[in-house]
Parts: C-alpha cells; structure tokens; sequence
C-alpha cells in the first residue's frame, strides 16, 4: 500500500490540475472567460510579433523576445493538452500541428527563419476557433459579424504569408524587393490587380506566384464583399434535410418546404 500511495496521489494531482485547466479552456463561469481572454491577448500579441519579425530580426533582445513567446506558447499548448482530455484526439487535430510548428519556428528562429511567415497562420486558426467565439464572439456568434470577421482574417492572413514568402525567398536577391516594405507592396499591387509593375517577381515562379496571389486575392476580395453586403441570414437547422441557414422570417425550408419554427425575439 505504502508503495502505490505515491502514485495515485500523482494521478489525484494530475486528474484536479486536468479538470482546472477543462473548466477554465472550455467552462462558461466568469473565471473561465477572463481566462481565455487573457489568453486571447497573448494570442494577439504572439501575432502581432509574428507580422514583426522580419523588421525587428538582428536587432539586440530579438532572441530573448522570441524564446520568452516560445515559452508562453509551449506552457498554452501543454496546457491544452492536459484540458483536452483524450490526448489522442487532440494531437490528431490540424490546428494542433501547426501550433506545434510554429513552437518550432520560436525554438530555432535562425534555422527556420524561411518558413517563419507561416506564423501568421494562426491569426485565420484562431478567428476560425470555437475557443474564440465562445470568448470574445459570443453575441456575435452565427451572425454576419462572424463572417465578416472570418472573411478579413482570410484576407490579413493570406497578405501577410504571401509577404512573408516574397520577403524570404526574393528579399535583397533581386532588385526592386530590398525589404519587407517592397514585398508587401507587391503583395498588395498583386492582390488588388493594380499591377504598377515598378515591382515585380523575376523567372517562371515568380510569374506563377504573381497569378496565384491576383487569383486567390480576388477570391477573398469577392467573400469579403458577400459577407459584407448579402442579405442577412439566420443559423437554424432544418429537421428534415439539415440546411442551415434561413432567411429571418422564413417559415418553409427553401430546400424541402419543411416547416420551421425559428426562435424569433421580436
């Protein structure tokens, strides 16, 4: 008995720190909200470094910075971990891996310096999370302030990671890219089609990425715009065929004529 005390005192310990973390990721109490948005500020900040990088790299604390960020992000991760329960599940989900690589960036900032751009990605992860819309987003949830929301971080998103990419790859190698200014100028001139063409990509893959930013760019310019300006639309599901969304006074599904009993607060 003396021999096995200690052990399931360590599960005891384990088991209350996995139900604290459980409720304070995932509870709805006032404790569990000011949590997660103390988290969410250090999501922001963790971003906002990110965008940083390239213009703060070589300068004197750089590194200090960025290994005290790697240290916050792998005490959430872990702390994540522990509050998901099924440690299975939660290592299988995508969001999960790329936490884990951009760890990894915050680790070995000079090795992996090229692919740091892709950081940013956890600006679209986290505006495309549960965590954030039962934090910050709850009035807001399944509205068109949701999707607006979703629709500007795809578009943020995808700017900055295609900067970071011509940064890395064209930065200081060709003329007319000297810094990370020029290749969000490039970016930006891409995406929106202007096409000045004092800044441009040399050789085959830079035509190919030149299309593929004004192909995308006008894709996410396109959602934006529905977002913005189509008519607004509830989140109800259909009990016989499942659609989702209904126009506010709807009273038969459009897809299966079914009839629907909105909530209405009116």
């Amino acid at each position: 008995m003396d021999s096995t005390t200690p052990g399931r005192r360590e599960r005891t310990l384990f088991r209350r720190l996995q139900l604290t973390l459980h409720a304070l990721y995932h509870g709805g109490s006032q404790t569990s909200v000011r949590f997660r948005y103390g988290v969410l500020v250090v999501d922001l900040a963790l971003i906002a470094f990110f965008i940083a990088a390239p213009l703060l790299r070589g300068r004197p604390g750089f590194l200090i910075v960025d290994y005290a960020l790697a240290l916050v992000l792998g005490l959430d991760i872990a702390a994540r971990a522990i509050a998901w329960c099924d440690f299975r599940q939660w290592i299988r989900r995508p969001i999960v891996w790329l936490d884990l690589f951009v760890l990894a960036t915050l680790l070995f900032p000079q090795t992996l310096f090229n692919f740091g751009f892709l950081r940013v990605l956890r600006l679209w992860t986290l505006i495309n999370s549960d965590f954030f819309w039962r934090t910050i987003g709850r009035r807001y949830d399944d509205t068109r302030v949701e999707d607006t929301t979703r629709a500007i971080a795809a578009l943020v998103t995808f700017v900055f990671v295609v900067t970071g990419f011509v940064y890395t790859s064209f930065a200081m190698r060709y003329e007319g890219i000297s810094g990370y200014v020029d290749a969000l100028y490039f970016t930006v001139t891409s995406l929106t089609t202007t096409g000045y063409g004092d800044v441009t990509l040399p050789g085959v893959w830079g035509r190919i990425l030149s299309i593929v930013t004004m192909l995308v760019g006008v894709t996410l310019f396109l959602r934006l715009a529905q977002a913005l300006f189509r008519p607004p639309k509830v989140r109800f599901p259909c009990p016989t065929c499942g659609l989702m969304r209904h126009d506010p006074d709807a009273v038969y599904c459009k897809a299966c004529g079914t009839l629907l009993n909105i909530p209405n607060e009116d």
